[in-house]
């Protein structure tokens, strides 16, 4: 019987705010992996443990989990004015699938330090001290990022004491700016309107915002589905009732937005859209025991993601939420009070997170310039991962 033998890839396994995932340089990937294709596909797969239906990626570097499932291509940039080409994968738990059709606002805080660690930005533009600006073209969703990252020494500084709730140990700073995360010939509002009603089979009529700024992301009110926002992920993940009823306003809200013809395309489009529920402030305890009081923040939110309640926040739809609330009568901004408002704190599974939003308003068309929110980042392991080959 023959056996294939195990293959090495250079790889970096990084954290991202409240995410994880394996960072490749394109070249150093197998040679039919540097094109996109079902043998780059098998081959992330086998990296993170996928599919695997006891659900644990014991067999790979992935986590089990959304937040922990990711992989991250990068390479010196083909676009003007930028620096290095970010392309971003979501990989299925359970299905042999790679999901390549939008971002990780969280790895994102990663991968300037991954660019700067590995030679792919140009030396002039590193500071000895102060502050790195990475010019990063999100690959997926042709978009422009701005990550400005902590440099001593001419090195990537990736110790310091800012705190981000849903990771325990404090670390170095990155802000992050997702520049026009809305082309001004995209709508923003794909429906275009800022609450829409869905009509959705054995839920009923349910009004929801439907908004495509950092990730395409349906929203609800946490009440008109029987919550109250202060939800841990026990509470939904252990429900299997509620997650089908989740899919289900998903794939119904996708057709809407026009993202699919049928709702049985939704299986195939796990990444997105998102779908969030909104509800106004209210004390609660987060999952690391710290309580949060309804004074220090403006709403509560909580979202999926690939199916299960996310533990904190996902970045991409932490923009989607400060856009949404800097809109006067959607139903984020509503729950956070109404009026336009030029950042919020809202509130998470895991603690808070504040975010910014730079909107304007031109001929009855919302537009956003800007969004920005302050993340961190750390390598966890460099060298190699193995996989059997794939012959």
């Amino acid at each position: 019987m023959n056996h294939a033998p195990q293959i090495k890839i250079p790889a970096t396994y990084m954290r991202g705010g409240t995410s994880k995932g394996v960072f490749f340089n394109i070249d150093d990937l197998p040679k039919e992996a540097q094109v996109a294709g079902p043998i780059r596909d098998a081959i992330l797969l086998r990296v993170i443990g996928s599919p695997d239906p006891y659900g644990k990626h014991t067999d790979g570097m992935g986590g089990g989990t959304s937040s922990t499932s990711k992989i991250v291509i990068l390479s010196k940039s083909t676009q003007t004015d930028h620096d290095v080409d970010y392309l971003f994968g979501q990989v299925a738990i359970d299905k042999a699938f790679v999901d390549w059709s939008g971002n990780c606002g969280n790895l994102t805080a990663a991968v300037g330090s991954f660019a700067i660690s590995n030679g792919l930005i140009d030396e002039k533009n590193i500071p000895q001290n102060g502050h790195a600006t990475v010019r990063i073209w999100q690959a997926n969703i042709q978009k422009t990022i701005l990550a400005e990252i902590p440099i001593t020494d001419g090195e990537v500084q990736e110790t310091g004491d800012f705190e981000l709730d849903g990771v325990i140990f404090p670390a170095a700073e990155v802000e992050v700016a997702f520049v026009n995360p809305v082309d001004g010939d995209e709508a923003m509002f794909p429906t275009g309107n800022l609450v829409d009603e869905l009509d959705i089979p054995n839920i009923g009529k349910l009004k929801a915002t439907m908004i495509t700024a950092g990730i395409p992301t349906i929203f609800v009110n946490a009440e008109d589905i029987h919550y109250t926002g202060t939800e841990s992920q026990d509470n939904i993940n252990n429900d299997a009732k509620a997650l089908t009823m989740f899919e289900t306003i998903r794939a119904h809200g996708a057709v809407r937005m026009g993202l699919i013809k049928h709702i049985d395309e939704a299986a195939n489009r796990q990444h997105t859209p998102k779908v969030a529920f909104v509800s106004t402030p209210k004390n609660y305890t987060s999952s690391s025991g710290k309580n949060i009081e309804s004074s220090n923040i403006d709403l509560l939110v909580r979202a999926l993601s690939m199916g299960k309640l996310h533990h904190a926040m996902m970045g991409t739809a932490a923009v989607a939420i400060g856009t949404a609330a800097a809109i006067p009568g959607t139903l984020v901004n509503l729950a956070a009070g109404g009026s336009e408002k030029k950042s919020v704190s809202f509130g998470h599974p895991s603690g808070t997170l504040k975010v910014g939003a730079e909107t304007e308003q031109t001929n009855n068309q919302w537009t956003v310039k800007k969004v920005t929110m302050s993340r961190s980042a750390r390598v966890l392991m460099e060298g190699n991962v193995r996989i059997p080959s794939q012959q």
